[in-house]
């Protein structure tokens, strides 16, 4: 009689777990590419940023690449993104061309560069993200 009930239980739970665990989100990408960035420079070891500022300002840029958009869009040659004690500035590297830099990268060449320098502000260039990636990005975080 409790056989037919614990074959019931089995086969339910063996439907549900998978539907659970495939509702788990993703975790965020923490990979580090140094190859990523050039040039970076620490240029005030003695200021300590806020890690949750900086990381709003980096979704901030081009307007806000925040949410489900993927792309800096508009074609600026500079753009600013601020938030708390952090400000990242934005140019392209080569004179006339614009940013288009993806969420991805962007995130990619800030990891990379807080990789160097932590939470202090620092100067440095994107490898990519202007002119569909045939040119780079020169970007700075300080303190806002």
């Amino acid at each position: 009689m409790q056989l037919p009930l614990l074959i019931y239980l089995f086969a339910a739970t063996t439907l549900a777990v998978p539907t659970l665990v495939q509702r788990v989100p993703a975790p965020a990408n923490t990979n580090v590419n140094p190859a990523a960035i050039a040039g970076t420079t620490c240029t005030d070891k003695s200021t300590t940023l806020v890690s949750h500022d900086i990381n709003v300002a980096l979704l901030s840029i081009c307007g806000s690449i925040a949410g489900t958009i993927e792309q800096c869009a508009g074609s600026p040659t500079s753009t600013t993104g601020s938030s708390g004690t952090a400000k990242f500035s934005l140019s392209a590297a080569t004179k006339g061309q614009t940013i288009d830099i993806t969420k991805g990268r962007w995130e990619g060449c800030v990891r990379a560069a807080r990789a160097v320098c932590g939470d202090t502000p620092f100067t440095s260039t994107c490898i990519g993200g202007a002119d569909v990636n045939a040119g780079n990005v020169d970007f700075v975080l300080s303190a806002n």
